[in-house]
């Protein structure tokens, strides 16, 4: 692994270059991104997938002193490495942001694919915010099924765009969902099922999605927060309380790392020390240093008080709570709607980093902490291993263009690419 690579490699440019017209596309990787953002060798095939959680409390008809059960149905979104020969392509329908106008995306996995065979793959789940969808992050779902990963992107009934409901459902069944979805795809048959590794298990999650996540990964929620009377009713959210039998029952030894972007939950109260101490996962946070949704001290506090696990906090300087989590806003996200009082181009942007830089920013982490916790490959280290402030990175090459003793610019990026990121590392224990 060389420490110091060019702005992008003859193969990478080549097949930017070969890529043509593309609508909405959610796989573009800049000739700068970092050296871990591009696609793998892997043909991507995807499918879409119903699942039915049944017996699941009913938020939406809960009542004083009744909980109503219902079969909680959720559709997934599945990229798998494909079979050899497979065609490059293909097309996503989505929801814009106002939850009826119909969009097309375009990306690199082909529609209902052969699966490869005659490997196994880690699963990585993906779990998107409060609203959102299964294609929010559809740019890592398709860019580590590349990299040798089965992953699933969940759309979370009651927090969608098209079936925003009830804050409430989206806290007690974020974590649920999360731990359902593994169950599911673990004890899938068929030629998918047989490529995937159900006993070795990441976790993406965005907002809300990092909030399940880290409930999920054991950081248990305060007692004050199942109480809210804007929260989940009946204090039915005390099934995630810290210390309860419930919530220990939750955690799933098959996750062996989290990844939580903007993580949604300490700027409310639904964590404290003694919660926080509980997460037990290898987690990297992702955030905005200017977040004002879920609020960066609020993040930083997370990671400053989850001493039960090694954990590591990445920081886009001034991004705000879009930082690296959603695809590039689709064109018809630029134009005002009668049902929202913004322009959908808002929930995706951020003004001041391009979401394309930050997409393969998250690509390039993904890889390389995913790869570390879930395929044990221990050549990922040095990515981690930075410097904490990019800006006072000093680029000492020698003639060859090799790094010297004096090198201290973050492995994988090129010279003057990583301005404007901090990376910090804390260890168990501390």
């Amino acid at each position: 692994m060389t420490q110091i690579k060019t702005l992008a490699t003859a193969a990478t440019l080549g097949s930017l270059m070969a890529l043509p017209a593309l609508s909405n596309p959610i796989d573009l990787v800049r000739p700068d991104a970092p050296e871990l953002a591009p696609f793998g060798t892997l043909p991507i095939g995807v499918q879409t997938m119903e699942f039915t959680h049944p017996g699941q409390i009913d938020i939406l008809n809960t009542t004083e002193g009744n909980a109503p059960s219902y079969d909680r149905k959720l559709t997934v979104e599945v990229w798998y490495p494909a079979a050899d020969g497979t065609e490059p392509g293909g097309e996503y329908t989505a929801f814009l942001r106002d939850g009826a106008t119909e969009v097309t995306l375009t990306g690199r996995a082909a529609r209902d694919a052969a699966p490869a065979s005659g490997a196994s793959y880690p699963l990585i789940v993906i779990s998107h915010g409060y609203p959102g969808n299964r294609y929010l992050m559809s740019h890592l779902g398709e860019n580590l099924a590349s990299k040798g990963y089965v992953t699933v992107s969940i759309d979370h009934t009651d927090s969608t765009y098209s079936d925003q409901a009830a804050f409430g459902s989206t806290l007690l069944n974020r974590p649920i969902d999360q731990r359902f979805v593994i169950d599911q795809m673990a004890a899938m048959d068929g030629d998918l099922g047989a490529i995937i590794d159900g006993d070795v298990v990441g976790v993406i999650g965005y907002s809300m999605g990092g909030y399940g996540a880290l409930i999920f990964g054991g950081a248990g929620v305060t007692q004050a927060s199942t109480e809210y009377s804007w929260g989940t009713p009946n204090g039915l959210l005390a099934r995630h309380l810290a210390g309860s039998d419930t919530h220990e029952a939750l955690i799933d030894d098959r996750v062996k790392a989290i990844i939580a972007i903007g993580p949604w939950g300490k700027n409310a109260g639904f964590w404290d020390t003694e919660g926080l101490s509980g997460l037990r996962k290898p987690t990297l946070l992702m955030a905005g240093g200017s977040d004002d949704v879920s609020v960066y001290a609020a993040i930083r506090s997370i990671f400053e008080e989850a001493r039960g696990t090694d954990r590591h906090l990445l920081t886009f300087d001034h991004a705000n709570h879009n930082a690296a989590a959603p695809m590039p806003a689709p064109k018809e996200a630029w134009q005002p709607v009668d049902t929202l009082d913004f322009v959908p181009f808002e929930h995706y942007a951020d003004a001041v980093w391009d979401t394309t830089r930050m997409n393969n920013i998250a690509q390039h982490f993904a890889t390389a902490f995913m790869g570390l916790h879930l395929k044990g490959d221990t050549g990922m280290r040095p990515y981690f291993d930075l410097i904490e402030d990019a800006n006072n990175g000093v680029i000492a090459l020698d003639e060859e263009a090799n790094p010297t003793d004096d090198h201290t610019y973050w492995t994988g990026f090129a010279p003057r690419t990583a301005a404007g990121l901090r990376f910090e590392t804390q260890p168990k224990g501390e």
